[in-house]
């Protein structure tokens, strides 16, 4: 008998009652390893409740959930992720998701209409899981603090709207005022002088881009009540144990401690769920198996809260939430003597996770789980607290630092024995704790070092009676630091003890070159920083509580104890309102919302995934290369086969026609055929009946390799090994060489620029539907570009393209990343459909998205510069070295673009630049916002201020001499004019107040020692084009119904930059008629053919060109009939012209911009405009820990005139997120053998909420004109990603300060992305000088390895 049918044997299956929006749910045959999140979405078909990352690291799939406590007869409300909530744990409880709280067809709530109107959704994905959060506290708190809106919002990202518009929607619930409240500058937001009123001050400047007095008022009386079933169920008196049994796994929920002790001592391997924030990721990420769960959030035993003479006692199934509830509490009411301990556990609790996992993850369950990187643990261990553990007939108490006596994690507990309770004491006189946590970003990230520090003194002195100190992240579990602290017993708390506390405590732990995560040195560092940082605290708490025994700490040593905090950020935005005479129904030029922006609220709009599901469908999942270069032997699915519910294995021999797509020497390849060339690289996938039985099958397909050589992996290899794709690309004028003579001062260096995940939050998803007729198949992508599916799926297949019908109706981000891995990806599931002649659906989790798709290039420049005293820049010689991967895909035409861009606003007379796509073994980098700019635009800034400090100049005053002063040519000869460029710089200098303030740092910088600011100001030059005609083309089609409506086609694809609002805007205008009477269903080539895809920035130049041209056309048609009845509506116009056999239909199209480039002349006119811009942003940085935050940035961008200032203004913030994410927080690491690691939100860390400058501003700049777009506007989609650098330049400024404070050398040079131990080992001190040095050799095997 197996051992879930032992547990339960005699018991069926118990049913599952809970409510979902009112509705009662009874779930007959509860599936125990099934989550709430593919409940809702598959058999509820509530698919408003979005798929991120499945591991709780994103929000997107936020619901909230309600539970009556019988105890307190309290119903609790709060906010959970549905990724990792299993069904069987719902029981008695009620769920509301996003469809719940309202709907477009009924009422939407307040928090779905502010949040759309406030402009807080682009491409809407993330969009329901940030109003369940922003739902989910209201309920329990109508009007919130600040610091209690962005609590709730740390949990949930968004990569398109860079929070700012989300922020202003939670503003308009929360009781303080919205103003910035900065006297600093003397900026404060509410008195700022206008800067950018145009020079004819003909039309105004507005700030608003929405009215909060349209709002509706939040009644909370219209909200869902909880199930009055679910009240009696709670307070019934005998209770019954659950059973569930399912496919593989059984789940039994006990009801009391004993029946609890008994489960364990029969079944001890069973593990015990609360929250399933560990558990649930070990089964789901790790392939880890548990034939039996027991679940004892039923025992109230376990939820114990009971306060003592001497401290707490907390019951081990409490939630964090309420554990941080519990403690906030104490440490308002008892003196703070007393809550030392407490208060150490409050600061690592309020940045554990984000508010849906603490609300759900169990205090006894984070301690047992001995993480290495536990917040909790280290602070617990040194503070003497202790374990109340139980077993069958015992009860005994184990002191917490037991747990992790042998420093290996191994269990002091037996496995019979639960957690029951933990005692937590008060702290005393003369004893100090602190906890310290340094993380890859402030809030809702692992830590990377982590530690507790606890020191008790003799009565009224400084001599140690008892220290402790404890480490997560330096071990496999939390490690003590014992030897040391026991040898400095007896010692007085000095800086002599200090010094030796350090050296001491690095030769006890010792951390290899090798150790898992990498970072070793810096890890190393953070040890005796954090010793360092506590050793001041305790001395500063010694002098208040001494005052004429000790000595005060130095006064700029005093802002080390400062820890940075997340504050609810201000913001402003300005931009130039409409012209006077124009008409009130004309929407261009006005902030209009999103068009789709109320349905991503609700949860109504539909993506890829959301499609219902077609009859006897089935499900993909992918089977990838573990190699990086290899042979294939041979492929055995017959594991895979014998999986319940697999239907067949689709592999290259299942391809009918082309498998390899040669659009350059190498080709882009659908299956692997006999050899392997990456990590992740396609060998074949598994089609069946679900998506579980899928990825389940595909993990047992086994693939034997014969590895190959060379192993190419990093740019240094490939220039080792020459290689390269071809063509390479050089651009030279002026003489290089006869400058280089002639100058002052030569400089030579190289930059590293690293790789940026797309991070789309809706990841690949295909769905391939043959309609059995004529060998059509309709297929649903979600892809930039759905004629290039079409062909490519068309050419697999063998068939034409008539055939092949691709459907787009909206997708959940791309930024570049899918165009040709979508295609490719279609491929694979439309050969599974033919082979299969069933509907197949491929979405990709997250990790293998990551695994396989590629994204930025890391870029790595060596640049000669040439340069004369003053600053001047004569001559550049820079070679450009882009990671292309294994196979061509952008990569040529990125290093195009870089190369075109490189200089972008500076005029240098003598320039030689060649750029090269290395191919290595990697999977293959493609195209990504900015499509090159970002890394040469920062290579060339990097040098700029390397060229800076060997002039003794600042930066600024480097670009300034060296920027374009009147209208010249670019290095390939095409005319620039540089007067809106200048005034951008000009704005942004006095808007920032760039002097005052770079006063004001060097103030500070002066006065601190550990904390230093920074301050840097980008200027920004973007051309936009194709720098080909044909890829710039646009088509579109316009019905008019004889209802008076209208039907808008055209070949661009709505991703998030409100494209389909614009052009929306446009037939407004063009046909005079009202926006709500036009409608776009969606992008496909079933009617508008060979669309060019939506990359660019060009999407509503090309677009918009198409749809005023078609709309122009049909207006024409309807003039006399118009002109003869001038009073009527659009519904007896259209009835007319259809009586008088008028054509009611019109295409319009637009050939594209003039353009080309010769790369054996090196010139030519490859771009139509260029976008101007400038970024002034001031930072703060701690040199001890290298964290940092953003303080302030002020951006000025010309767009020409704005169609739609909302959407523009949003796309720049977001760019500059997304940017400043490059440059400082996304961090890709590889193993030696090419395994991407950072696979999801838990690794790879995009900006969140606590990322994002305290004050930011942005203005478009007035009076600008583009007589070559539509209606004079300006492509801006990518460009403002590149005024992220301003961080980075600002940090670089700030440790600049640091490192001459230190007296170290001013020529250095800072790779990206900046992390924080990038910061920190720049900053050298005593610190990094004292902790062991890895020698680098080929011989050393590293954790990971730099690309």
């Amino acid at each position: 008998m197996s051992v879930p049918a032992a547990a339960t044997a005699g018991r069926a299956s118990d049913d599952l009652i809970f409510y979902v929006n009112g509705k009662r749910i009874v779930e007959k045959n509860a599936e125990p390893e099934q989550t709430l999140l593919p409940y809702l979405r598959k058999i509820l078909r509530l698919t408003g409740t979005k798929y991120g990352c499945g591991g709780g690291g994103c929000g997107a799939c936020t619901v909230m959930i309600s539970r009556y406590e019988p105890v307190t007869k309290k119903i609790v409300h709060y906010s959970a992720n549905a990724c990792l909530i299993p069904i069987c744990l719902l029981h008695g409880s009620a769920v509301i998701t996003v469809e719940g709280i309202g709907n477009t067809e009924t009422r939407i709530h307040p928090v779905q209409e502010r949040i759309a109107k406030s402009h807080g959704s682009q491409c809407g994905f993330c969009t329901p899981g940030m109003v369940m959060s922003i739902y989910s506290l209201l309920r329990n708190q109508m009007e919130p603090t600040s610091d209690e809106m962005m609590e709730a919002l740390a949990g949930n990202l968004c990569r398109c709207t860079g929070y700012r518009p989300i922020i202003d929607c939670c503003k308009t619930f929360c009781k303080e005022s919205s103003c910035c409240q900065n006297k600093v500058y003397g900026d404060c937001c509410l008195n700022q002088k206008d800067y950018l009123s145009s020079p004819s001050n003909e039309r105004k400047i507005c700030t608003a881009l929405f009215s909060a007095e349209e709002f509706q008022p939040l009644d909370p009386t219209q909200e869902l009540i909880f199930p009055p079933e679910l009240i009696k169920m709670a307070e019934d008196q005998t209770p019954q144990t659950l059973v569930y049994h399912g496919e593989r796994t059984a789940w039994i929920s006990p009801v009391n401690l004993n029946e609890l002790l008994e489960l364990k001592a029969k079944h001890p391997q069973a593990p015990l769920v609360v929250g399933n924030t560990a558990v649930g990721l070990d089964m789901k990420f790790k392939g880890v198996f548990h034939p039996l769960i027991i679940s004892p959030t039923r025992i109230l035993d376990l939820y114990v809260v009971e306060r003592t003479e001497d401290g707490l006692i907390l019951g081990a199934a409490c939630s964090l939430t309420a554990v941080k509830n519990i403690l906030t509490d104490a440490v308002s009411k008892l003196p703070a003597e007393k809550t030392k301990i407490f208060s150490a556990l409050l600061q690592q609790l309020k940045t554990l996770g984000g508010q849906q996992i603490r609300n759900v993850a169990s205090f006894g369950g984070n301690i047992i789980n001995r993480s290495s990187t536990s917040d909790i643990n280290p602070i617990l261990a040194v503070s003497n607290c202790i374990l109340i553990v139980a077993s069958q007939g015992r009860l005994r108490q184990v002191p917490f630092s037991d747990l992790f006596a042998d420093g290996l994690g191994n269990n002091t507990l037996q496995p019979e024995e639960i957690l029951v309770s933990v005692k937590i004491p008060h702290s005393r006189k003369g004893e100090f704790v602190a906890a310290f946590r340094q993380a890859p970003r402030r809030e809702n990230a692992l830590p990377i070092v982590t530690a507790g520090m606890r020191v008790v003194f003799e009565e009224d002195g400084n001599i140690i009676r008892d220290f402790r100190i404890c480490y997560g992240g330096v071990g496999f579990t939390t490690v003590a630091a014992k030897q040391t602290c026991q040898a400095l017993i007896g010692r007085p708390w000095d800086g002599q003890m200090l010094d030796e506390a350090c050296r001491a405590v690095l030769q006890e732990i010792i951390l290899p070159s090798s150790a898992p995560g990498g970072k070793v040195e810096y890890r190393r560092t953070l040890i005796v920083s954090f010793i360092f940082k506590f050793y001041l605290e305790v001395l500063q708490s010694l002098k208040i509580m001494y005052p004429t025994q000790y000595p005060d700490i130095p006064e700029n040593y005093a802002s080390a104890l400062e820890s940075f905090h997340t504050k609810m950020p201000q913001s402003m935005q300005k931009y130039q309102d409409v012209e006077t005479g124009q008409l009130p129904q004309d929407p261009v030029g006005r902030p209009i919302m999103h068009q789709a922006g109320t349905k991503h609220a609700t949860g109504e709009a539909i993506y890829c995934d959301d499609i219902r599901a077609v009859d006897e469908e089935l499900f993909l999942a992918l089977v990838t290369s573990s190699k990086p270069h290899a042979k294939i032997l041979s492929i055995d699915p017959s594991e895979a086969l014998k999986v319940s519910g697999v239907v067949d294995i689709v592999s290259v021999q299942d391809v009918p026609a082309t498998n390899e797509f040669y659009n350059y020497d190498v080709p882009d390849i659908v299956f692997a055929r006999e050899k392997v060339t990456c990590v992740g690289q396609i060998v074949c996938a598994v089609v069946a009946d679900s998506d579980v039985h899928a990825k389940q099958a595909a993990a047992k397909v086994k693939i034997q390799y014969e590895l190959q050589e060379p192993v190419i992996l990093t740019i240094e290899e490939a220039i080792e090994h020459n290689s390269f794709f071809e063509p390479q690309r050089k651009l030279e004028r002026g003489n290089v060489d006869e400058a280089f003579k002639v100058v002052d001062h030569v400089l030579e260096g190289e930059i590293h620029v690293g790789g940026q995940e797309h991070f789309y939050m809706e990841t690949q998803s295909i769905l391939a539907v043959p309609t059995g007729e004529d060998k059509e198949m309709n297929l649903f992508v979600s892809t930039q570009h759905p004629a290039f599916v079409q062909e490519m799926v068309a050419s697999c297949l063998g068939i034409s393209g008539n055939r092949i019908m691709c459907h787009v109706k909206r997708i959940g981000g791309a930024f570049g990343g899918k165009l040709l891995k979508t295609s490719i990806l279609s491929c694979v599931a439309a050969v599974a459909a033919k082979k299969t002649g069933h509907a197949v659906r491929c979405v990709l989790d997250r990790s293998t998205d990551m695994l396989i798709t590629g994204g930025r290039h890391p870029t790595i420049g060596k640049y000669k510069v040439g340069f004369m005293s003053d600053g001047r820049i004569m001559a550049l010689d820079i070679n450009l070295y882009m990671n292309g991967g294994c196979t061509t895909d952008d990569s040529v035409l990125v290093s195009e673009i870089m190369l075109l861009k490189l200089n972008h606003s500076y005029k240098i007379p003598n320039i030689r630049a060649c750029a090269r796509a290395c191919k290595t073994n990697m999977p293959a980098n493609t195209a990504f916002r900015g499509f090159g700019f970002p890394q040469g635009g920062l290579i060339t800034e990097a040098w700029i201020t390397c060229v800076a400090a060997r002039c003794g100049l600042l930066p600024e005053q480097i670009r300034e001499i060296n920027m374009y002063k009147e209208t010249g040519q670019t290095a390939y000869k095409q005319e620039l004019k540089p007067e809106n460029l200048l005034r951008c710089w000009d704005e942004c200098m006095e808007k920032s107040m760039y002097h005052t303030r770079k006063e004001a740092v060097n103030k500070f910088n002066k006065e601190n020692y550990w904390k230093k600011k920074g301050i840097a100001i980008i200027p920004m030059t973007f051309p936009v084009g194709f720098g080909l005609r044909s890829l710039g083309q646009g088509a579109a089609l316009v019905h008019l119904y004889t209802d008076g409506s209208v039907l808008l086609t055209y070949g661009g694809v709505e991703m998030g930059q409100g494209l389909h609002t614009k052009m929306i805007q446009v037939a407004s205008r063009e046909l005079k008629m009202p926006m709500s009477n036009i409608h776009f269903c969606e992008t496909s080539t079933q009617t508008v053919p060979n669309a060019c895809a939506s990359v660019g920035s060009m999407g509503t130049d090309v677009n918009g060109m198409a749809v005023k041209d078609a709309c122009q056309t049909l207006r024409k048609h309807l003039e006399p009939i118009i002109r003869q009845n001038p009073k009527g509506t659009w519904k007896e116009w259209a009835k007319e012209a259809f009586e008088q056999s008028i054509n009611l239909s019109a295409i319009g199209y637009f050939r594209g911009y003039e353009a080309y480039m010769d790369w054996e002349k090196g010139e030519g006119h490859p771009f139509e405009y260029f976008v101007f811009g400038a970024a002034c942003t001031e930072v703060e940085i701690d040199c001890l820990t290298g964290d940092h935050k953003n303080v302030k940035t002020d951006i000025v961008m010309d767009i020409g005139c704005s169609i739609n200032p909302a959407m523009d203004i949003g796309q720049i913030e977001g760019a500059f997120v997304q940017g400043l994410g490059l440059y400082t927080t996304e961090e890709l690491k590889y193993s030696p053998e090419g395994v991407l690691y950072t696979r999801g939100p838990d690794q790879y860390k995009i900006p969140a909420v606590c990322d994002i400058p305290e004050q930011i501003s942005v203005s478009l700049l007035a009076s600008s004109q583009n007589p070559t777009a539509i209606y004079s506007s300006k492509g801006l989609g990518e460009a403002a990603l590149f005024l992220g650098s301003s961080v980075f330049f600002a940090i670089w400024d700030a440790v600049a300060a640091a490192r001459k404070e230190r007296g170290l050398s001013a020529d250095f040079v800072l790779n990206s992305p900046l992390t924080p131990e990038r910061v920190r080992m720049a900053c050298d001190d005593q610190f990094t000088e004292m902790i062991p040095k890895d020698e680098k050799s080929k011989s050393t095997v590293s954790w990971d390895i730099s690309l």
